[in-house]
């Protein structure tokens, strides 16, 4: 299963259309995960043209996205948790260890920092923001590929 995470799109101020470099990346695609602060629904019918869409709210969304805080998955036996926010850095792996006692991947956005770090049997994933880099060199998504219950591969690629 080849899996897209995004996170942090901030459409319309920050994404008008898809951009190219992540179309490339949505192309093929089993699956995409949205991180919230898709900020208006029109985002998610985009991405819904490339592959079906899992989305948790974000703190800049909209009224017309709408979507649970949390969600929990199971992809292809993989147990994965996705939350918007996931709080400050320290201690943010027990934190959602708590908060998930039962994940083996945690994809959260926010800080629009990508991060891919792993403890205490988890793992946590952000793929930043593909549009709005904030102090990043390049703005990233992530790309997850997942077979029989095993990550099999995590990457944060830049596309900016």
């Amino acid at each position: 299963m080849r899996v897209v995470a995004l996170s942090d799109t901030h459409a319309p101020r920050r994404w008008k259309s898809c951009p190219p470099r992540v179309a490339e990346h949505l192309r093929g695609a089993d699956l995409i995960l949205h991180a919230g602060d898709v900020c208006t629904a029109g985002v998610l019918d985009e991405l819904a043209a490339y592959a079906p869409v899992h989305v948790v709210k974000g703190n800049n969304d909209g009224p017309d996205v709408v979507a649970p805080e949390t969600l929990e998955l199971d992809l292809d036996g993989l147990r994965v948790a996705m939350v918007h926010d996931s709080g400050p850095a320290r201690g943010r792996l027990s934190r959602l260890r708590h908060r998930f006692p039962r994940a083996d991947l945690v994809v959260f956005g926010h800080s629009h920092i990508p991060l891919d770090e792993s403890g205490d049997g988890l793992r946590i994933f952000n793929p930043g923001s593909p549009t709005d880099r904030r102090r990043q060199p390049h703005g990233t998504l992530g790309l997850l590929r997942i077979a029989g219950g095993v990550l099999e591969e995590a990457r944060i690629v830049p596309v900016t």
